[in-house]
């Protein structure tokens, strides 16, 4: 079956979803949590990166992201950095992760909520915690934090606590009695995209909705939000994706990039990427590409 392209773009909220492969176990014992953590204390403010809400299970691991840029760059040095670093610790070779990450843009107003409970609820469901209580104690997920028995200074509680009350000692407690409600919601499927498909009940449901006259439901298994939402999303991913495609009707493909850089800069193709001193070369060569890529399909 063929994978559809990532969708990417700044500003907006991904729900991220990190698997190991053939389910196997991405985190072994603490030192490899405390590993990935030291990374994301790193990685998350060098790409002005937000996160909201997390939780580390044995074989994968959830996020909820906000990037100022594009997500892809915070995921392709965190993933790989840490494959490195768990193989060598491990003496292993291979692949760490299932595939590609699955990142799902979703609509604010709708799910926010909603996703910071499912998330720090998956210690419960898989079972590594066997109550609310000791979910609370839980190190390596975001709810501790929010329950004030862990810090990090890079998760943005504040904007949490906001969906909750006015005062922190308000927002925790309200926050928890929302989490403690969701206890026996168990799996939410339709919280992992497609739209309003799943919402509404399967694609039997859209059809007997467009025979009504609702064709504007839309589904995507990459986002999650109500069928205006995704047609947005989509309807840009389309005009960017479209913007590249024009370019490259011009001409203008990498190798073409690359020769106009080169003239340009009375230097080597091969120098653009090799040496620090035609940074001004890399920047240029960088720019064009992105000229028709600013929404990215990665």
């Amino acid at each position: 079956m063929h994978r559809l392209a990532r969708l990417d773009a700044p500003g907006v909220l991904h729900h991220i979803i990190v698997r190991g492969i053939e389910r196997r176990k991405i985190f072994r014992d603490n030192k490899d949590r405390d590993n990935f953590i030291d990374r994301l204390s790193d990685l998350l403010p060098a790409t002005q990166t937000a996160c909201y809400t997390w939780a580390f299970i044995p074989n994968h691991a959830h996020f909820l992201f906000r990037s100022s840029g594009e997500i892809s760059t915070l995921m392709r040095k965190l993933l790989t950095e840490y494959a490195i670093h768990f193989n060598r610790r491990h003496k292993r070779h291979g692949q760490l992760f299932q595939n590609r990450y699955k990142s799902i843009i979703c609509q604010e107003d709708m799910y926010f909520r909603e996703l910071i409970r499912y998330i720090h609820l998956n210690p419960l469901r898989a079972k590594i915690v066997s109550n609310i209580k000791e979910l609370n104690k839980y190190p390596y997920s975001g709810h501790s934090v929010l329950m004030g028995i862990k810090k990090h200074e890079w998760q943005d509680t504040e904007y949490v606590f906001s969906y909750f009350g006015k005062k922190v000692s308000e927002s925790r407690k309200s926050y928890l009695s929302y989490v403690k409600k969701g206890i026996d919601q168990g799996r939410r499927p339709e919280l992992t995209g497609g739209g309003l498909v799943r919402n509404l009940g399967g694609w039997s449901m859209i059809k007997k909705l467009r025979l009504k006259g609702q064709d504007r439901i839309k589904g995507d298994e990459r986002i999650l939000g109500d069928g205006e939402f995704v047609t947005a999303l989509l309807s840009e991913a389309k005009e960017k994706f479209e913007r590249g495609y024009k370019l490259k009707g011009l001409g203008y493909d990498l190798k073409k990039i690359s020769q106009m850089v080169s003239k340009i800069y009375d230097i080597e193709i091969e120098e653009i990427s090799n040496f620090r001193s035609f940074n001004r070369a890399r920047t240029l060569h960088g720019f064009r590409i992105y000229q028709g890529r600013r929404f990215s399909l990665l």
